[in-house]
């Protein structure tokens, strides 16, 4: 069994090791599902040193179905490397910051967060697109049961809310691979589900439009793109401090990590068409998301649609479709995780001394939990994107990139058509940036300073030993992500320039009149030396550090 099929499947197994010890062993559950989901994270971080970004590592391909072609096939490279760490990150850390709160099924609890685990890991890593949706699905449950059975007074309707936008999205995908899978068939009188095989599947601008839509009808409720995104309030609110941590941290990411890993490159015509209407979709969130956070009373409401925000950031990113962008939004969805992660985590200690989330209720809070401001302070600014901190980078080299997509929309006028709207859509999204200071700060002064009129703010503890455990690696990491983004940049912008390289190939062999299926040659996937030259095609040269600083 290879590395990357223990960090997979040891949250499962561990999860199964639960089953047998009895219920009222409280203790014992929650140490052992601490230590499991620690252990996965020390033994994820083993998949970076020797990584090739630009191709699979680790790869794990064993037959399922063999008489269908189904393989339980993952590999890893430099675009989910990191977001395998960021889910085995903060698995750890949410399981720490409910050790008290969570005091009923406290077995079931940690099982639902161990299978849980191995869903998002998994879809993650999976290069099987039946793999994928079978981990994609495994996501649903866990995170349904954590919402309805641990949640708050309105947990049903948060719960089964957020099923149904996910499963309308999932019918809509699964619908679109089972097409790919019998076209690659047609082609090739071969039964396969293996991503590198469905990626080189050429098909007809009308065949693309469709199948992308498909998909991105489940990444886009998932991530949530406006507007898309009225499941996700509701569920914040209703979740449980870990949930909230989870659902943010690392379940966003897929609709993001699904257009990157999926649709895009699969997909080229359809993208052509699609990404001015996308683009415009994510600034619209971006603005919005901001607005009607800062109008929020209930402080993870509006942690909730800064989310929507953020995310609609990374999709700008993405939709920029160069090795800025793209980097950049990548950089930002590692930055949400660990800033967001945060601040629900604040508001989680925030809940379990006052249990109330409403803004008019606290003030003066700094006086009385000093170290807890302090924690709260900088992933607020995180959040913001103070430099220095994890959300400066990514939104930073995303607005570069979108300023400069023109260069790339411009120079394929037959596919984006999209003149220098770019430089405008880029502007509007910055003021968002604005937006994000005003409501975050706001927020953080209304919480923590003004005077403390309240009785029940004077004597609130601060950070326990546990708490300021919690927080540590999350303030680490701010700060890690914000000055050393390099770290990060160094394996990502290789496997970037790579999916770059594979949809420009895939969009110049567009298929003409008198189509029929067919797929490009192997040797068509660019390696990471030739995929270098051809993201050079719109000034990218694809070498960390090397386009991220200087103009071109």
């Amino acid at each position: 069994m290879t590395l990357l099929a223990i960090v997979t499947l040891l949250p499962l197994i561990g999860a199964i090791a639960l089953l047998a010890i009895p219920a009222e062993e409280e203790g014992l559950h929650r140490g052992i599902g601490f230590a499991v989901a620690l252990g996965t994270f020390f033994l994820s971080l083993l998949l970076v040193p020797g990584l090739t970004p630009a191709q699979w590592n680790s790869v794990v391909d064993w037959t399922w179905v063999g008489a269908l072609g189904i393989h339980f096939k993952l590999g890893v490279d430099g675009i989910s490397v990191f977001l395998v760490i960021l889910t085995t990150f903060l698995m750890p850390i949410a399981m720490l910051s409910s050790w008290r709160s969570v005091q009923k099924k406290v077995r079931e609890y940690m099982i639902t967060l161990l299978i849980l685990e191995t869903g998002m890991i998994g879809a993650f890593v999976a290069l099987d697109l039946f793999v994928f949706y079978v981990f994609w699905e495994v996501m649903l449950i866990p995170m349904y049961l954590l919402i309805g059975i641990w949640g708050g007074d309105r947990r049903i309707y948060a719960s089964i809310k957020f099923v149904l936008y996910t499963m309308v999205g999932s019918l809509l995908m699964i619908v679109a691979i089972l097409y790919l899978y019998v076209q690659h068939h047609e082609a090739t009188q071969v039964w396969s589900f293996d991503y590198d095989e469905l990626r080189r599947l050429v098909l007809s601008p009308r065949e693309q439009l469709f199948c992308f839509l498909a998909f991105a009808s489940a990444f886009c409720i998932k991530v949530p793109l406006f507007p898309f995104h009225t499941w996700l309030p509701d569920a914040h609110v209703e979740a449980p401090t870990a949930g909230s941590v989870i659902l943010a941290g690392v379940l966003l990411k897929f609709g993001t990590y699904g257009l990157l890993r999926f649709a895009m490159p699969m997909f080229p015509s359809a993208v052509a068409m699609c990404a001015p209407y996308l683009t415009i979709l994510a600034v619209i969130g971006i603005v919005y998301g901001s607005l009607v956070a800062w109008v929020q009373t209930d402080v993870k409401k509006l942690i909730a649609y800064s989310s929507v925000a953020h995310l609609g950031f990374v999709v700008l990113g993405l939709m920029a479709w160069n090795g800025r962008g793209v980097d950049g939004a990548m950089l930002t969805m590692l930055a949400h995780g660990i800033s967001t992660g945060g601040l629900f985590l604040a508001i989680g200690v925030l809940y379990e001394r006052r249990h109330t989330r409403r803004l008019d209720e606290f003030g003066g809070i700094a006086a009385v939990m000093p170290k807890f401001t302090a924690v709260f302070l900088i992933v607020t600014l995180a959040s913001v994107g103070l430099p220095g901190l994890s959300g400066f980078p990514g939104e930073f080299l995303i607005l570069l990139g979108s300023f400069d997509s023109w260069r790339t929309w411009g120079g394929m006028p037959h596919m984006f058509g999209f003149g220098s709207h770019p430089k405008i859509i880029a502007s509007v999204a910055a003021t968002g940036v604005i937006l994000g200071a005003v409501y975050l700060l706001w927020m953080f002064q209304k919480v923590m300073f003004g005077p403390n009129n309240n009785p029940k703010n004077k004597q609130l503890p601060d950070l326990s030993a546990r708490e300021i455990a919690v927080f540590v690696p999350i303030v680490i990491a701010a700060f890690w992500l914000g000055l050393y983004p390099a770290t990060f940049l160094a394996r990502i912008d290789p496997a970037v320039t790579q999916t770059l390289a594979q949809f420009r190939q895939k969009a110049a062999d567009a298929p003409g009149k008198g189509y029929t299926p067919r797929m490009l040659a192997r040797d068509s996937a660019p390696s990471a030396t030739s995929a270098t030259a051809i993201g050079a095609m719109d000034g990218d040269h694809g070498q960390p550090g090397h386009d991220h600083g200087s103009h071109r």
